[in-house]
């Protein structure tokens, strides 16, 4: 009875972390999208250092 407890336990920890790594995927590429729209757009009209949208 403890085994098989142990086992549905891990089955849905593991069920858990699968979804939830599944739902990081989507974000970092989403992320990665407004990234480089952003990299684009700021980066193709504006000329100088004024036109990084970044400090460093």
């Amino acid at each position: 009875m403890v085994a098989l407890l142990l086992v549905l336990l891990l089955a849905v920890v593991l069920f858990g972390a699968g979804f939830a790594i599944h739902i990081l995927w989507w974000v970092a590429i989403a992320v990665l999208v407004l990234w480089l729209l952003g990299f684009l757009f700021r980066g193709a009209g504006a000329g100088g250092s004024r036109g990084r949208w970044y400090r460093w």
